[in-house]
């Protein structure tokens, strides 16, 4: 708490910044998203005959005057301008909101906008302090930078989606897309924001390269942990992976699952104790025949109850154990009726 008030949200941290946005379907509109949350100004350019994420994911007979919810949920607090960037005039014209503007966001692939004269080197000559970000697959060089891609693609490439699933199982398929939105949108929105700080401090601008595969490999840390001590552990086998009894899924009696998180010795000692078995108490790291070994009681006790009886019983003691609740769950939940 400040003196006299309380400390301000992020709403408007970014009051005064104009943001022109090119993207379309996740990443890049993701990205503005937050930025146009955080109190900047977001125009959003899209072509003559509209933004085709518009329709992404409707069936087939939809109305033709249908948007897909997707396209408003990434598109929320922006304005939108079309321009065809193709034409001698729609470039003149986004020139001009150039000369206006701190930010830039495109998400084309590389060389599309250095084809039409509105790469970083001919946008700053009308904006030096422009911070200008390309978010792309691959880089906006290297042998991959032309490559096309998506979500999947870049977890493949990255390693992370090796390491996604079940011991012994085939790699798992995130509903969350972890590169596009991890990689691409929060990274580049907080390198946007550190751009800003530099472009106002000293009037320079900058051209911010998010590579979503390179920026989810960098994110991968507990991965590369494991790499710096010389292990390389299957799918479903590390220790927030499957590894340690003490951090995974359990599914209960009525075929609903917990998330025991007691990665902490305290933790692990009060869901033990809780549980009425002290005698796994020092098996919390466990790994191997031993962990099955513990995994299997746990399972087998989390078994003897349903999801909702769970919850009740770990209710008051804080040893990180949760419901795994399904999304209508999780949005009704007390937790979301005040959004932070």
């Amino acid at each position: 708490m400040v003196p006299g008030g309380i400390i301000g949200r992020m709403t408007e941290a970014l009051a005064g910044v104009r943001v022109l946005d090119l993207t379309r379907l996740l990443p890049g509109p993701a990205c503005t998203r937050m930025l146009a949350e955080w109190g900047a100004e977001v125009l959003k350019i899209e072509p003559p005959e509209g933004d085709y994420g518009a329709r992404l994911g409707l069936p087939a007979d939809a109305p033709a005057t249908a948007v897909a919810p997707l396209y408003t949920m990434v598109n929320r607090h922006k304005t939108v301008e079309r321009l065809d960037l193709k034409s001698a005039a729609g470039r003149t014209r986004l020139l001009q909101l150039v000369a206006v503007s701190d930010v830039l966001v495109e998400g084309f692939r590389p060389g599309v906008m250095a084809r039409l004269g509105l790469d970083f080197d001919a946008l700053r000559e009308h904006r030096p302090a422009l911070v200008y970000c390309a978010i792309t697959g691959y880089g906006s060089d290297g042998p991959w930078a032309q490559r096309a891609g998506h979500d999947i693609n870049y977890l493949a490439m990255s390693g992370v989606l090796d390491q996604i699933g079940e011991r012994g199982r085939p790699p798992a398929i995130s509903n969350w897309q972890i590169a596009d939105l991890a990689g691409g949108a929060l990274a580049a929105a907080a390198r946007i924001c550190a751009a800003l700080v530099q472009a106002r401090s000293g009037g320079c601008g900058a051209f911010i390269d998010v590579s979503m595969t390179h920026e989810v490999a960098r994110l991968n840390i507990i991965a590369e942990h494991a790499l710096a001590l010389g292990v390389e552990r299957d799918r479903g086998e590390d220790w927030l992976t499957g590894g340690w009894p003490c951090y995974g899924v359990y599914p209960t009696a009525d075929g609903r699952h917990l998330a025991v998180g007691a990665l902490e010795e305290k933790f692990w000692t009060l869901l033990c104790e809780a549980l009425d078995k002290p005698h796994l108490v020092p098996l919390r790291a466990a790994e191997g025949i031993v962990a099955l070994r513990v995994r299997k009681e746990l399972s087998d006790c989390f078994a003897t109850r349903t999801l909702q009886a769970w919850s009740a019983f770990f209710a008051d003691i804080d040893c990180c154990v949760t419901p795994v609740l399904t999304l209508a769950e999780a949005r009704q939940h007390a937790l979301f009726k005040e959004a932070p």
